[in-house]
């Protein structure tokens, strides 16, 4: 499968940013892309750096605005496209809500984020709703497809139900990045943990991960805080972990990543991880915690 991924710096024009990723992701399609993964709420600034009522305004229904230009796209070029959208589902009820495009431009299905985090620069909580669909992949012309979204990576539960639901592949659309106030050890850290998680989710599940995140730095609205540097390092990774593309960390990047599909059942076939779980043995991961 040939993968496009979009690592962009975006600003407070939301046109000018979705033009930038009308523009790529044709580039990307006339290079072959069969599937193209954009970066998480891309159509805007991350806002989630302060609980401000009025950002409630970015909200579109599914379908909508978003859905109907990408999707025109996507039958104009036959590729698919992973969006990231600020759903408004019904008054006062949001979703920070992924959506498969199919390329024939309809919606092949959506996926609501399920772990929302609450910190301080990521106040999710305040307009995401957390999601009710499960975890069960998308089914389109060029696989089943293990759609998350940024908070949902450091979750193994999450790729696992994925995987077993049959996902050929987990993808990551993803807003993360620095506090400044940080030391430069700590943020290295922070980095090479949620590299090495997702990951780990590739050779524990035996399928390829694709992460796709922002670039760019974004201040804080409020001042409260120095903004955040995102820190790119978009990766594509094959089912024993092996990277097949990373990006670097202050640029934008357009790039076509081919993954080959045959390799998961080969990678399963001598690393028979699902043949030897204990499923008898694991009821109590359903519990918060094991007093």
């Amino acid at each position: 499968m040939k993968i496009g991924i979009i690592q962009q710096a975006n600003s407070s024009d939301r046109e000018d940013n979705m033009g930038r990723l009308l523009q790529k992701i044709g580039q990307l399609a006339a290079e072959g892309a069969e599937l193209v993964v954009l970066q998480e709420l891309h159509n805007g600034l991350y806002f989630c750096q302060t609980e401000d009522t009025e950002v409630f305004e970015q909200a579109e229904p599914i379908p909508g605005p978003s859905t109907h230009l990408f999707g025109q796209l996507a039958k104009e070029v036959g590729v698919v496209i992973v969006l990231s959208l600020f759903e408004k589902r019904a008054p006062g009820l949001y979703h920070n809500t992924a959506v498969v495009i199919e390329k024939d431009g309809s919606i092949a299905g959506i996926y609501r984020k399920m772990h929302i985090p609450d910190d301080p620069a990521y106040y999710e909580k305040f307009y995401f709703t957390p999601g009710d669909l499960g975890f069960h992949p998308v089914e389109t012309s060029v696989g089943k497809l293990g759609v998350l979204v940024c908070w949902d990576q450091w979750y193994p539960e999450a790729a696992r139900l994925m995987a077993l639901a049959g996902a050929e592949i987990l993808i990551y659309p993803t807003a993360i990045g620095w506090e400044s106030s940080d030391s430069e050890e700590e943020k290295l850290r922070q980095q090479d943990a949620w590299v090495t998680l997702q990951r780990a989710h590739a050779v524990a599940n035996g399928i390829p991960v694709v992460s796709v995140n922002r670039t760019g730095y974004e201040p804080d609205p409020s001042g409260q805080t120095k903004g955040i540097q995102f820190w790119g390092n978009s990766f594509v990774c094959g089912p024993q972990g092996e990277f097949l593309y990373r990006a670097p960390e202050k640029e934008e990047v357009i790039q076509l990543v081919q993954t080959d599909p045959t390799r998961t059942e080969n990678v399963r076939r001598w690393w028979p991880f699902f043949r030897d779980r204990r499923i008898d043995c694991y009821a109590e991961l359903t519990r918060r915690w094991i007093d």
